[in-house]
């Protein structure tokens, strides 16, 4: 295909194999764990491959428009993965790795990228613009504001409590609504900030859009056979729900911000590795989870903003960790490690629920 190295394809032609053999293994009734690592391993793949596309296709606007561009295309694993979820009755799991990706991107991925960026940085120092992460953490209080009197009317038998579907399925609407209230203005700005380039994007517009398409199809396939697969395997390896949700799947259905951000903080990209990053924590917070409220409306198991009182505790703390960190536009190495470190006990703590 023209534009592309040989070495790119390569990887998607490995990537291509992982999602054949994902459906091999499904079809044939292989082992749940190797079905589900394979399945794994292919989610990974074409979500790398939804971010190699949607670079190319961004290439020529400003970082706002490419970071919106990729995390958007890149949930689409974890839409899948959520909805078959809801499908097969795993709402525990749906609703913990909505949250896990969420707690994935604001935590781990964007404490790697801070510590990366200010090894990078000639001075220590990670500098990127503080307009986006400041936004963000608004989004982040609203949702999380949504979440906690939804929970806590949950936990204390309220009487609100018992319209808990209706009180969400309106908050979901209202975040939507908040969500495009910022990001139309916010696309619009930096595409009209940026200069227009000259040189046409090395891969061409109708590659990267085919790359786009078997992408996202791939990725919903493919996310089908990895939550056929989940029950036996969190049965077999004896872990909790909870963990498979926040750690496992949200791990797997976000390998595109997990990767892109990492690689865009060791060039030096500071403001497109936090574009990145932190694009996927306003969209998970206030455009993926109250998009999966709205259709799981269309299923017999709903999904609403009720969640454990650890985890609304949790997503306080790390709205105000991030706005502390990232909202003078700068940030050191050990906050990045400390927001991995608050990851990690919340891993842990999961894994004992």
């Amino acid at each position: 295909m023209g534009g592309l190295s040989r070495r790119e394809l390569q990887i998607i032609a490995g990537i291509l194999a992982a999602t054949v053999v994902a459906g091999i293994a499904h079809y044939a009734d292989w082992a749940a764990l190797l079905a589900f690592a394979i399945a794994t391993v292919a989610l990974a793949g074409l979500a790398h491959l939804v971010s190699l596309a949607t670079e190319q296709v961004g290439e020529q606007f400003g970082p706002g428009v490419t970071g919106v561009l990729q995390s958007t295309l890149g949930n689409l694993p974890e839409l899948f993965v959520v909805i078959f979820a809801l499908r097969a009755g795993e709402v525990v799991v749906a609703q913990t790795s909505i949250i896990g990706s969420l707690f994935a991107n604001a935590l781990l991925v964007l404490g790697l990228v801070i510590v990366i960026g200010a090894r990078t940085a000639p001075d220590g120092v990670m500098r990127f613009a503080p307009r986006l992460p400041n936004d963000t953490a608004t989004l982040l209080l609203v949702a999380s504001f949504i979440i906690v009197v939804v929970g806590v009317a949950h936990a204390t038998h309220e009487p609100a409590a018992r319209h808990e579907r209706e009180i969400s399925t309106f908050a979901a609407f209202a975040l939507l609504a908040v969500y495009l209230s910022w990001v139309i203005p916010y696309v619009r700005g930096d595409t009209a900030a940026t200069p227009a380039h000259e040189a046409s994007p090395r891969v061409p517009l109708p590659v990267s859009i085919a790359l786009l398409a078997v992408g996202g199809i791939g990725a919903a396939f493919v996310s089908d056979w990895f939550v056929a697969a989940l029950r036996p395997t969190i049965d077999q390896l004896g872990i909790s729900e909870a963990f498979a949700g926040l750690v496992i799947v949200a791990i797997a259905g976000n390998a595109v911000e997990n990767v892109a951000g990492l690689v865009l903080a060791r060039k030096g990209q500071s403001d497109l590795a936090i574009s990145v990053v932190k694009n996927s924590v306003a969209q998970v917070a206030a455009f993926l989870y109250p998009l999966l409220v709205i259709i799981s409306l269309l299923f017999a198991h709903q999904l609403t903003f009720a969640l454990a009182p650890v985890l609304i505790a949790a997503l306080l703390i790390t709205a105000l960790a991030m706005w502390l960190i990232t909202g003078d536009g700068e940030a050191v190495e050990f906050e990045g490690w400390a927001l991995v470190a608050i990851y990690a006990i919340l891993a842990v703590f999961t894994l004992y629920e």
